[in-house]
């Protein structure tokens, strides 16, 4: 009984220390994937807990994308306002002698919706079979290297170049451009989606704040839809228990306040200084991730 009380405990400690991770990973140009590979193995995510069922990978799968629904709420409380202006009749319908391209609301969520058709498709015709190649350590090492040098790349040559400041200025071929680098976190697990739009989007002229707010607003039908895909999915598989309800509840919240906090701060953040110092650490970490695979340590 005592012992059985201290696996639940520490397997909610679990579930906090991973929705602090994610919280704060999701929206940084640095993977969440990879931080989560690290803190999965680090911590033994999957040990020492029963029922077995309670750590398999429809678990784990499920708890991922539920605790990422956690990081998009606090894009949608953030931005609520923003948000909810688009959504207005005045800012989507338009009136006689308008064109519906000319309304904000109407173009910005058109925008949203053209950037995630490629990431969708992609997502759709290769996602599973992505995950079973790439899905793995030194890969995801692979991308957060690759993915860091890419973003010193496209931020020497094109940040200093940026003319769009808003994300309501975005164009629908910028937008499209944009989903289509996106497309790079798809294809390659590590490469990390924020990073890729905010390079996809220095590349066609935004700044870094526009590039960054885009992708926060791209994650909203994106990730939420995975997750909703991926949840009830789970659930025709798996039977919950309470503590594995609890541990999605205790992972959901934290993801959310943390996520909450650290997207204002990152926000400020580009208002003052370049993204170097993440792919700076995107390199840190993939090192990191090789030689812990190379040692065996994770697998």
């Amino acid at each position: 009984m005592i012992y059985e009380m201290w696996i639940n405990i520490l397997f909610i400690l679990k579930t906090i220390i991973i929705g602090i991770v994610e919280g704060f990973t999701e929206f940084l140009p640095v993977s969440s994937t990879g931080h989560m590979i690290i803190t999965e193995h680090i911590i033994g995510f999957m040990e020492g807990v029963q029922p077995a069922a309670l750590y398999d990978k429809v678990y784990i799968d499920m708890f991922t994308e539920v605790i990422q629904l956690g990081a998009i709420l606090a894009i949608i409380v953030l931005y609520w306002d923003k948000i909810i202006n688009t959504l207005r009749p005045s800012n989507i319908i338009p009136s006689e002698g308008k064109k519906w391209l000319n309304m904000p609301g109407f173009k910005f969520w058109l925008n949203i919706v053209i950037a995630a058709i490629p990431g969708v498709i992609l997502g759709f015709l290769f996602k599973k079979k992505i995950e079973g190649l790439l899905f793995f350590p030194k890969p995801v090492a692979g991308a957060l290297i690759f993915g860091a040098l890419l973003m010193i790349y496209a931020e020497n040559k094109y940040r200093k170049k940026a003319t769009v400041k808003d994300v309501d200025a975005i164009t629908i071929k910028q937008a499209f451009i944009i989903g289509c680098f996106q497309c790079l976190a798809i294809v390659w697990p590590g490469m990390s989606r924020s990073a890729s739009t905010i390079i996809g989007a220095w590349i066609v002229g935004l700044t870094s704040v526009a590039g960054a707010e885009f992708s926060f607003f791209l994650a909203i039908p994106m990730m939420f839809g995975a997750s909703i895909v991926s949840v009830h999915s789970a659930l025709k598989h798996l039977t919950m228990n309470g503590m594995q309800i609890v541990g999605l509840g205790v992972g959901f919240l934290v993801s959310f306040v943390v996520a909450l906090v650290v997207v204002e701060k990152f926000v400020k953040f580009l208002q003052k200084k370049p993204m170097r110092i993440f792919a700076v650490y995107r390199i840190f970490v993939g090192i990191l991730i090789l030689i812990l695979a190379f040692a065996n340590v994770i697998s």
